[in-house]
């Protein structure tokens, strides 16, 4: 983050940001407080803190190192394939390649880079969900990450979807390693993976009410009991304000 943009400092989504790893950073949101959370009382006094989230722009070749090559080969079969806009952007962040995907191309993108002799990525280790409700049709984003064990290579292919249409293709069927994963992200972020086998809930109830994770899912809890006392959940608790 550059020195022009404190954490003090509101900055308006959709804003452009000169950063120290990216040449431009693009602001999605405003954190206020250590974690973002509202609603529960704050009683940790951070609750002044207001940050930007930022996310990496995209980048420019040459990109460097194999990232050209694994690009290049990509690009060259989506062409064949008749879906050149499958790719939406490369960003380049922190050493690490990140391919920005349209949802609909998804499951062939996934095909291409296991299949490929060139790229061969075996491997997906698994999909994260990320939630940015300020983010206007894109507040849901589902993260892969995968592993070529042939050229010792890692990537990973990032893909959005609005709160209002939460459905992404499912590639379980191009890395069944993706199946329990696929339905943690649905559990957690509430991502509707289409063509799953079984998308059911993984680590709550099956009657609970919505996804944990997200960040405007309220922040509760049960109360925690200790030798003759309790500590009340987070949102019944006294605020210091």
């Amino acid at each position: 983050m550059s020195e022009e943009h404190s954490n003090n400092e509101a900055v308006e989504p959709g804003a452009e940001i000169v950063g120290a790893d990216t040449e431009i950073d693009h602001a999605v949101g405003v954190r206020h407080g250590m974690f973002g959370a509202s609603g529960s009382g704050d009683t940790s006094g951070y609750g002044g803190l207001v940050a930007p989230i930022l996310l990496p722009r995209a980048a420019h070749r040459p990109y460097g190192g194999w990232y050209d090559d694994a690009a290049d080969v990509l690009e060259e079969r989506l062409a064949e394939a008749g879906i050149e806009s499958a790719l939406i952007g490369v960003v380049i962040d922190h050493g690490e390649l990140t391919l920005h995907v349209r949802r609909d191309h998804l499951v062939a993108v996934a095909q291409l880079l296991r299949d490929d002799e060139r790229l061969r990525f075996e491997l997906c280790s698994g999909v994260s969900g990320v939630h940015f409700p300020d983010d206007p049709d894109h507040e849901l984003h589902a993260v892969y990450h995968l592993l070529s064990m042939t050229h010792n290579r890692r990537i990973r292919v990032e893909v959005t979807c609005p709160d209002r249409d939460p459905h992404i293709p499912s590639i379980v069927g191009v890395y069944p390693t993706n199946d329990w994963h696929e339905r943690e992200t649905w559990d957690m972020f509430g991502i509707v993976f289409d063509g799953h086998p079984a998308l059911a809930r993984i680590l709550m109830p099956d009657d609970w009410p919505g996804h944990p994770q997200r960040k405007d899912y309220p922040l509760g809890g049960i109360p925690v009991e200790y030798k003759g006392g309790s500590v009340p959940p987070p949102d019944q608790r006294r605020s210091y304000n």
